[in-house]
């Protein structure tokens, strides 16, 4: 299921232990790696909402656990930027997790020269980076904060001092000149999915579209638990993979295995994923 290889329209050009840098046309896209999340099995459904009675073998386990890497992406055209995604600062409470202030550092990104963040939902390992862990802002510059309009009540207590730069997104909206927040809810009601153009292509940056890829491009009808609507997830699903194994498309996932960078092709009754670099941590 992995493979590497140049990419074609996008290509890496270098990486260290919590990043990788891509060349997309005029941008560069820079995975960040936040860290990993254990999860059980158990929190995978088939279409009527029911556990799984078995995983396939390509699926690997952590001990008994699914192992989901978490991944922000920041992209730019050595001018403006947007960085998609925050990773989980010190709200999750688990050792593995809030790495992206370090991969920020790693990639030669510096903080305060981010006035863009793009959120494609509300939970606790995508927002709460906006706020480092000492309750201080992480992007002292921060001008807008892209979300979801049903995600919105999540800036309260710890990020309430966010919430007068929040953009709420209600319908597909350009935020700059060559990203468009696309509204795709199911997982949460304001989930959002992040549409990159460059000269030659486009890449979809996702949030909980996809939580075990080993599983969900071959099976895409397997849905997870916390999906707050599961049909409606499914279905969102089911059209972004249909875009996705267009010519000249690509994909980037909070939770494929970091640094989370894809193309999809059409396979059967579902999908494979090529990722276009080794993984990293």
């Amino acid at each position: 299921m992995r493979a590497q290889h140049d990419g074609g329209s996008m290509r890496l050009i270098s990486s260290g232990r919590h990043h990788a840098t891509f060349e997309f046309g005029d941008l560069q896209v820079i995975s960040l790696r936040d860290g990993y999340i254990d999860m059980p099995p158990t929190r995978l459904r088939d279409e009527d909402g029911r556990t799984l009675d078995e995983l396939p073998a390509a699926v690997p386990l952590a001990g008994d656990n699914l192992r989901l890497s978490v991944n922000a992406f920041f992209v730019t055209d050595g001018t403006r930027s947007v960085l998609i995604d925050t990773g989980a600062s010190n709200a999750w409470h688990d050792p593995t997790m809030g790495l992206i202030y370090d991969a920020l550092d790693e990639a030669g990104i510096d903080r305060a020269h981010v006035t863009d963040v793009a959120i494609t939902h509300k939970h606790e390992d995508h927002v709460s980076g906006l706020i480092a862990p000492d309750g201080s802002e992480a992007f002292t510059k921060l001008e807008r904060v892209w979300i979801g309009a049903g995600d919105t009540s999540v800036f309260t207590g710890r990020l309430e001092p966010i919430r007068d730069r929040v953009v709420p997104v209600s319908e597909k909206v350009a935020i700059n000149d060559w990203t468009t927040a696309i509204p795709t809810p199911g997982h949460t009601p304001g989930h959002t999915v992040y549409e990159v153009r460059s000269g030659t292509g486009h890449l979809l940056a996702w949030g909980d579209t996809v939580h075990v890829p080993t599983l969900q491009f071959d099976q895409p009808n397997v849905s997870w638990e916390l999906d707050g609507d599961q049909s409606q997830a499914r279905a969102a699903r089911a059209a972004l993979l249909e875009q996705l194994a267009q010519p000249h498309h690509f994909v980037a996932g909070a939770h494929l295995d970091s640094p989370g960078i894809a193309r999809v092709t059409a396979s059967g009754d579902g999908y494979a994923l090529e990722y276009l670099a080794p993984p990293i941590g």
